[in-house]
């Protein structure tokens, strides 16, 4: 029977109280400490962005998970910062819904003590539009919007700049934001939580969004978008990550295994056609 639980993000106030007055505990905390006798027999507890990460997971929980001896929970949420409160807190044990840019980010700015573990797979960020049908119909005066967040917003300016509609500074990093624009050529920009850019695509003349929100959104990147991140050389593969200590757990070095197997490979270039890829490899 799956076990697949979705927490609402009303839960932030109490996972944030929790952070706090975990964040400094040591291995004889409750919070923090472990059966190292028993792990191996419990469930091992990842957070997961609903789409495509939990639909990963569970593909690896119904048909590969058991031959492994690894039983898994899977818990959904629907942003970026619960999953990561809750692996340092000890509510998971692991999560998957991120790349390493934004996990270093968010380990700087909130203290947090999160590592990767391995790669898993790419998901291409993509410009959209209800409005107009190729980049040259793109003009000054119209408003793009791109996700606020620190790595997400810096993605996508240099998407933007890739492909003409922007300039930036020369040596600008993956940590661009507005002000790091040299020439906007007239085009206005619309910053919002990554989750919500889908949901403005018909107030806005195009917006960047990003692969899982796009496909939550019943968006083909492959298709719909009038332009894609290149896969090669980039830095953005999504990873499993766990807080620092519990890389060895069996149960994780066991999920990292198969998420990086062949069937795991199949099932991603066959469910999504192009819209995620597979980019296994050790987390760096």
């Amino acid at each position: 029977m799956r076990k697949n639980i979705k927490l609402a993000a009303g839960f932030a106030s109490v996972t944030a109280l929790a952070l706090g007055l975990t964040a400094c505990g040591t291995s004889s905390d409750p919070a923090s400490a472990k059966d190292e006798a028993g792990s191996a027999d419990k469930a091992l507890v990842v957070a997961a962005s609903p789409t495509p990460h939990a639909d990963i997971l569970k593909f690896v929980q119904d048909n590969l998970a058991a031959k492994e001896g690894l039983k898994l929970e899977v818990k959904e949420f629907t942003d970026y910062v619960l999953p990561n409160t809750a692996t340092q807190n000890g509510q998971v044990d692991a999560n998957f819904f991120q790349h390493k840019p934004y996990l270093d980010d968010f380990n700087a700015k909130n203290r947090t003590t999160i590592v990767p573990v391995v790669d898993v797979h790419l998901e291409p960020l993509g410009l959209y539009s209800t409005s107009v049908k190729s980049l040259k119909d793109i003009k000054a005066g119209q408003t793009i919007a791109v996700p606020n967040d620190t790595t997400n917003e810096g993605r996508a300016l240099h998407l933007l700049a890739d492909n003409g509609l922007i300039a930036l500074k020369d040596g600008v990093g993956t940590d661009a934001k507005l002000s790091d624009i040299t020439d906007k050529k007239g085009l206005e920009f619309k910053e919002l939580e990554a989750a919500t850019v889908p949901r403005a695509l018909n107030d806005v003349d195009a917006a960047v969004i990003n692969g899982n929100y796009a496909i939550e959104a019943d968006l083909s990147p492959a298709k719909d978008a009038l332009v894609l991140e290149k896969g090669e050389g980039n830095p953005y593969a999504n990873i499993l990550a766990v807080k620092k200590g519990d890389e060895k757990d069996p149960r994780v070095e066991k999920l990292a295994k198969l998420l990086n197997s062949p069937e795991v490979k199949k099932y991603i270039e066959d469910t999504y056609k192009g819209s995620v890829t597979p980019a296994f490899g050790a987390a760096e």
